[in-house]
């Protein structure tokens, strides 16, 4: 990019006028020179006067610290004089991408301001002599403190120069010029603000007394703008920088709309140069950066639209809805019934914990009956072992009495195999009764909070208001017949279930034909809603047609308007050359005036014939855009009534 462009500012004035394009031409393009001497290619640079004037490349690659504008480039018209239009003459330098503004235009010769400064006081020119020589020793420009004390013509030029370079590295001066024809031009290209004070012959002897302090102020100056170009190229954090890689994600200043137009505008003119006509990557990467800008404003405002679908979606659900008396009545009878059907439950719940802390009683008591039975025969074992010990008994009586003895031991050791198979049978006979009451009770409680759940739990509706439904069961009951409490299942139960699944079906049925018909209903309504939402198509349709034929009908009014304008101006011009003709060849030429004076009103009135007509054609396109606006609503009205009537 560098190479396309050496500076960023214009000259003091513009000799091409309208005729010269704002865009850099290429520096192969053919130029022709319209004086002796090049101009410089800085321009004004549209600040006070103490502030930097700016420059082009440099250590900034690519981007001016001048060429912000207060409107976005984006929205330039095409009809503005110095935005792309190109130039109608060869020029002798290129121009300026920073076009400036009416309002700042450089200062005729006739004024003259005052330098504020004490450039002739001794303290103020040593000090003016200390901050020239540091910053030339910075920017590594070789010189002496005595040759600021004894100033020739010859370093002065080469100061001059230096520091001329060092504000615009792109400035053409030519050694073949005498330094006073490129001394003054230099100045005003800068802005100078006291170059009217300075004389050109002061030049030739610059350390003399009376053209020594202002030539010094002049260094002085250029070197304090150099400084304030240097700290402002090398600030990172000002925005007029136009750096397009530090534009932030989200912004709403305005410089950095026009630093992403100025980089489009470079990159576009790049690609203009190597022969593309249409520039898709740069307008891709345009609106990547405008799309990353609004994205996060796009997904809050998705947002906010879901939010507030939801919303209006429970609004149209209160609305549709009962009053939320009558649904916390319903819930409040609801709860009822649920207590005094839970009251139920609780109940059978108690009596069955009773039983079984019934059963739990006797089985202590049984347990320990049989814990003292087993104590007492243990002390009569002991005792008629003692009785044993003390009888004399003959050998024969032993073996008799041994032979008894084991007779007896293989019958109590049978009797206890016997007795401990019966009762591991009477053990796993517990387990499996255990096991199926606990499984019967699960299929009661089952069974209960199924006849919960259907609404079956005494009081029932009729005409089954006299029957119970509910069956308990009792585990410690001793007749089989009586495990199981409440009505016949054969007799009451499943023919009053099935009486009520007959019922229910029923119900089912006439509710499934209702959602059917309701169905239909909606299948309808929603084919008329579709029929409307072809018309309001339609309509749309016709109305974005009519909007184009409005832009055509404004763009050819436009086009008209700017024809007419030119027209005028080339009449204004024919009527200054006619006047000018006029006055050196006397009373001749009065008729021509004549005719061109009735030409030019004769463009005046056809432009407000064609205003005229635009404006009615714009009045009458309003009329027609409002009318059609008027008839869908009344469509859409209609089509909400409707709807409403359906419901």
């Amino acid at each position: 990019m560098s190479e396309l462009r050496r500076s960023t500012m214009q000259p003091a004035t513009d000799m091409y006028g309208n005729t010269r394009s704002g865009l850099p031409m290429p520096s192969t393009a053919k130029k022709a020179s319209s004086s002796a001497m090049r101009m410089s290619l800085a321009g004004p640079a549209a600040r006070t006067p103490y502030l930097p004037p700016g420059a082009g490349s440099g250590s900034n690659t690519g981007h001016s610290g001048y060429r912000s504008q207060n409107v976005n480039p984006l929205l330039q018209s095409t009809s503005k004089p110095n935005y792309g239009r190109t130039p109608l003459t060869n020029s002798s330098r290129r121009g300026s991408v920073w076009t400036g503004g009416p309002s700042l235009a450089p200062p005729s010769g006739s004024q003259t301001f005052k330098d504020p400064r004490p450039i002739r006081e001794r303290s103020y020119q040593s000090k003016m002599k200390q901050d020239i020589y540091s910053w030339l020793q910075a920017t590594e420009f070789d010189i002496s403190v005595q040759t600021l004390s004894n100033i020739t013509g010859k370093d002065y030029r080469a100061m001059f120069q230096h520091l001329v370079t060092i504000m615009d590295p792109g400035y053409p001066f030519d050694s073949r010029l005498r330094f006073e024809d490129e001394f003054q031009p230099a100045l005003k290209s800068l802005r100078y603000p006291f170059s009217a004070q300075i004389d050109n012959k002061w030049l030739a002897a610059p350390g003399s007394m009376h053209s020594w302090p202002a030539l010094l102020a002049v260094l002085h100056w250029l070197v304090e703008m150099g400084k304030a170009r240097l700290n402002y190229l090398e600030s990172e954090d000002d925005p007029t920088l136009q750096i397009a890689d530090r534009i932030p994600e989200e912004f709403s200043d305005p410089i950095h709309h026009q630093a992403l137009a100025f980089n489009y505008f470079s990159e576009a003119y790049v690609a203009f140069f190597h022969g593309a006509d249409v520039f898709h990557e740069q307008d891709k990467e345009l609106e990547a950066s405008y799309a990353k800008k609004n994205e996060r404003v796009v997904g809050d405002l998705e947002n906010k639209k879901a939010l507030l679908a939801q919303g209006t979606k429970e609004l149209d659900e209160l609305r549709s809805s009962k009053a939320p008396l009558e649904k916390l009545q319903k819930i409040r009878v609801c709860i009822l019934d649920d207590r005094a059907k839970f009251d139920d439950v609780l109940h059978r719940l108690e009596s069955r914990k009773r039983q079984l802390t019934e059963s739990v009683v006797r089985e202590k008591a049984e347990l320990a009956a049989r814990s003292q039975n087993f104590d007492q025969l243990k002390a009569e074992h002991e005792k008629l072992t003692e009785v044993v010990k003390v009888q004399n008994l003959t050998p024969e009586e032993v073996i008799r009495m041994n032979t008894d003895h084991e007779t007896l031991t293989r019958n109590l050791e049978d009797l206890k195999y016997k007795i401990s198979e019966a009762r591991k049978t009477v053990m796993s006979l517990e387990v499996i009764t255990t096991n199926r009451g606990a499984a019967a009770e699960e299929a009661l409680d089952l069974y209960g909070n199924l006849l919960s759940a259907v609404g079956l739990f005494p009081p029932l509706p009729p005409p089954f208001d006299n029957i119970d439904l509910r069956l308990e069961l009792n585990t410690a009951a001793a007749n089989p017949q009586q495990l199981l409490l409440g009505s016949d299942i054969r007799k009451v139960i499943k023919p009053t279930l099935n009486s009520v699944a007959e019922i229910k079906r029923t119900e089912r049925a006439d509710i499934e034909s209702e959602r059917i018909k309701v169905d239909n209903e909606l299948d309808q309504l929603t084919l008329e809603c579709e029929n409307v939402d072809e018309e309001v198509r339609e309509i749309e349709k016709k109305v974005m047609s009519l909007n184009e034929q409005a832009d055509d009908l404004r763009d050819a009014a436009q086009q008209e308007s700017m024809v007419s304008n030119a027209e005028a101006a080339r009449l204004e011009r024919e009527l200054a050359h006619a006047r000018t003709a006029a006055l050196s060849s006397g009373m001749g030429v009065k008729s021509r005036l004549q005719a061109l004076q009735f030409d030019y009103r004769e463009q005046i009135a056809k432009v407000s014939r064609l205003k005229d007509e635009t404006i009615r054609a714009i009045a009458k396109n309003s009329n027609e855009i409002g009318l059609f606006k008027e008839e869908v609503s009344a469509q859409l009205r209609r089509l909400r009534d409707f709807v409403e009537e359906g419901n």
